[in-house]
């Protein structure tokens, strides 16, 4: 499984971002990929759309991918590139694992709401990861800490 380290927030992630006016969605998967990973991939299958349920989530489109070619390259928005077997992934912030889950299921795509990414869930990690807590809430004020 492929994940990047993110700057702005220090966590492992499935690299992905903002779809560009105007942009399919399966172009922005793969324009984010090569930015923030150095590889180039073609798209294999949707996974699901996935639909947020307050402002702490952003609807995603998920999509599995295979490798073309390419080398592992940071960017201004990853630290680190790196391949994990799936019994050893790192911790992953909600709703990361769930989403690889969804994937590993092979099933048609569908739509589902962004269940774990909840107001509770934040207050929870807040006590447990007050920093990277709030780096993320100032990345989504649009203040981002990219060390």
């Amino acid at each position: 499984m492929l994940l990047v380290k993110r700057r702005d927030v220090p966590v492992w992630v499935l690299p992905g971002g903002g779809i560009d006016l105007d942009e399919p969605p399966e172009s922005a998967v793969i324009r984010e990929i090569l930015e923030e990973s150095g590889f180039t991939v073609k798209v294999q299958r949707l996974v699901a759309d996935y639909i947020p349920i307050n402002r702490l989530s952003k609807r995603t489109h998920l999509y599995e991918c295979t490798l073309i070619k390419g080398e592992p390259k940071t960017s201004s928005e990853t630290s680190a590139i790196h391949f994990f077997p799936l019994d050893q992934l790192p911790p992953l912030p909600p709703p990361y694992r769930d989403w690889i889950r969804d994937a590993l299921k092979q099933l048609p795509p569908c739509q589902k709401k962004i269940s774990t990414v909840t107001y509770t869930s934040l207050f929870k990690n807040l006590l447990l990861h007050p920093i990277l807590v709030i780096r993320f809430l100032l990345s989504r004020l649009g203040f981002h800490i990219n060390l």
